[in-house]
């Protein structure tokens, strides 16, 4: 019997729709926190073998939630769980904290920085380098149909970054105006594919086209051990406009060619060479 402490927080990831990779696997580490402290020693392991399951089907395209549940063992005694989790935890800030050092080293002063979707890695990157003194500016997508950009622009503003919101639409007209192009990602494959926001692939060839670096910016949790591109299933959310059901996948895959780097909190690494 799962406690309802932990079926709100595994509905709350099942129904958040902005929040990235970080934050599912941030609440799924809580989740199993409570899990060890309220479940009865001896149902404890079903427990957490169930919760195990739920978790990675809330969305197959984000590798942090596969790392998080076989980082949690499978066990009765609570104290081995809640002290995994914690450590999850404990991970996730040390590794966001040392990727945005790293990542503020490649903005420059007078940088124009174009970004998809809704990062939290990319958010802490871009708060480093203004807390560093840089000046620059950020061209960031509206990211429909969910809008993670207009939080992004949020967050931003209260920074006080300079920025400008642009449609999907435009993503390849004002890459041509940007210096650097920086995402997030949800999982990076075995073979150094980058799975994120859709778009994030147009953005992708858009660099390309105009000679403009693309980063990605992901913790080492973000990198399945197991899963080729070839094998990376694509979740994808209904969406209706009126009575038209409009085809709605929520990640697309980018090639590693296209990518000048992963900032991790290793250092920057080249996939797939530094991934194998």
């Amino acid at each position: 019997m799962i406690p309802d402490s932990v079926l709100r927080i595994l509905k709350e990831m099942e129904e958040e729709k902005i929040k990235g990779a970080s934050w599912l696997a941030k609440r799924g580490a809580e989740a199993f926190i409570k899990l060890a402290e309220e479940v009865e020693d001896s149902l404890l392991e079903d427990a957490v073998r169930e919760v195990r399951e739920r978790i990675v089907r809330i969305n197959p395209s984000m590798a942090p939630l596969y790392n998080l549940v076989h980082f949690i063992p499978i066990t009765n005694n609570p104290e081995k769980v809640k002290h995994r989790a914690e450590e999850f935890l404990r991970r996730i800030e040390e590794s966001r904290r040392e990727l945005a050092s790293i990542g503020a080293q490649l903005i420059d002063s007078g940088d124009v920085i174009i970004t998809h979707s809704l990062s939290s890695a990319v958010l802490e990157i871009f708060k480093v380098a203004k807390m560093r003194g840089k000046k620059f500016r950020v061209i960031l997508t509206e990211s429909s149909p969910d809008y993670e950009g207009l939080k992004l622009a949020e967050e931003l503003n209260k920074i006080g970054i300079e920025f400008e919101i642009v449609t999907d639409a435009q993503l390849g007209l004002f890459c041509k105006e940007s210096s650097l192009a920086l995402v997030g990602a949800d999982m990076i494959t075995k073979d150094g594919w980058v799975v994120n926001k859709a778009g994030t692939y147009l953005l992708a060839l858009a660099c390309h086209d105009n000679s403009v670096p693309l980063y990605v910016a992901a913790e080492t949790y973000k990198i399945h051990p197991r899963v080729t591109h070839k094998e990376v299933e694509l979740f994808e959310r209904p969406l209706y406009r009126g009575e038209v059901r409009v085809r709605n996948v929520l990640f697309d895959l980018t090639p590693w060619k296209f990518i000048r780097g992963i900032i991790t909190e290793l250092g920057v690494i080249i996939p797939p060479r530094d991934i194998q």
